[in-house]
């Protein structure tokens, strides 16, 4: 079960890790605003925290052996069985919760960085 965990760490983390660079790029685009940079960041890095949490519960829909992390692993790795398949599962579900949840923080993150500099503007 170890080396599912690490599989789908490496894998989900990689998508998670091109999102992250997309909203970077997003908000250097906007780099001229830092308000509008921030709060845009904060906005899609929310969001893809939310198609995340959507992900995790429709793994439950999804047959196993068509996700990237079995694709990923030995055939002598991969779970046997339903009760298998149910464990695998699980795990996906965790992982793709563990990045939300840290998508959800950097999220609020930006939004109270881009409340802060909103406010300092305001007083300036």
């Amino acid at each position: 079960m170890e080396k599912i965990h690490k599989v789908a760490i490496l894998c989900i983390g990689r998508a998670v890790m091109f999102g992250a660079f997309a909203i970077g790029l997003v908000m250097l685009s906007f780099s001229f605003d830092l308000v509008l940079a921030f709060s845009a960041g904060a906005l899609m890095t929310l969001i893809m925290s939310e198609l995340l949490i959507l992900k995790a519960y429709a793994l439950a829909r999804q047959n196993p052996r068509k996700t990237e992390v079995w694709m990923h692993l030995k055939p002598n790795a991969r779970p046997v069985g339903r009760s298998g398949a149910k464990v695998f599962i699980a795990i996906l579900k965790d992982i793709y919760l563990r990045f939300a949840v840290l998508s959800l923080q950097v999220g609020c993150g930006f939004f109270a960085f881009s409340m802060l500099l909103r406010m300092a503007r305001a007083i300036t």
